[in-house]
């Protein structure tokens, strides 16, 4: 398992991105350097996003950085069953398991028991950054939003909200044919995604 410190790598740009799928067959085919360099890729970008989801009592029984490596190392082991139709779809892929594996931690997290009062002089840091930000239902409503959308659509807005790429960058990913391209769909999708949000919460 690779243990490489926080801000080693760099985050996948469109260019790393571009090869992707050649390191995925490579790694189907046992290559063990081609899946070194895919854990170098995204481990980073998965610490970021993990960082925003795994709630202050979950940190405690499980590093968050440990557990992306965990499940970054899961996903690969099962890359067999994954065929990317184009090359951001396996990030979103990822962000699935990593997102699966933030929830399993949150339920143990719950039913242990507190080890220690906690100072009630110190913020409440139970919830994550983003259910602090928008709310906990909010964030489910979020989340059954994008599991409305159309593929395509769901991973654009994954990769520019969540993963925080340029819109360059998301039509690179998603194959599309420009910018402008790319930004009209996030914008679309973004959109949908609302809608959706306003009519759970009526």
């Amino acid at each position: 398992m690779t243990h490489d410190s926080p801000g080693t790598a760099a985050p996948a740009t469109p260019r790393d991105l571009e090869t992707t799928a050649a390191l995925l067959a490579l790694v189907r085919q046992g290559d063990a350097a081609a899946r070194e360099r895919l854990v170098r890729r995204y481990l980073p970008i998965l610490r970021r996003w993990a960082r925003g989801r795994l709630p202050g009592s979950a940190r405690d029984l499980a590093e968050t950085d440990d557990l992306v490596q965990l499940t970054l190392i899961r996903a690969l082991s099962h890359v067999k069953d994954f065929e990317p139709r184009y090359e951001g779809a396996f990030l979103a892929y990822l962000r699935r398991a990593l997102l699966n594996a933030v929830r399993d931690e949150i339920r143990r997290a719950r039913r242990r028991p507190q080890r220690e009062p906690l100072d009630p002089e110190i913020e409440d840091l139970s919830a994550s950054v983003v259910e602090q930000a928008i709310g906990r239902e909010a964030l489910e409503r979020y989340e059954a939003a994008l599991a409305e959308l159309p593929e395509d659509q769901r991973e654009a807005v994954i990769l520019r909200l969540e993963f925080g790429f340029t819109h360059q960058e998301v039509a690179d990913a998603l194959g599309k044919q420009s910018s402008n391209a790319a930004r009209m769909m996030v914008a679309r999708a973004v959109v949908r995604v609302v809608e959706a949000m306003d009519e759970s919460s009526g």
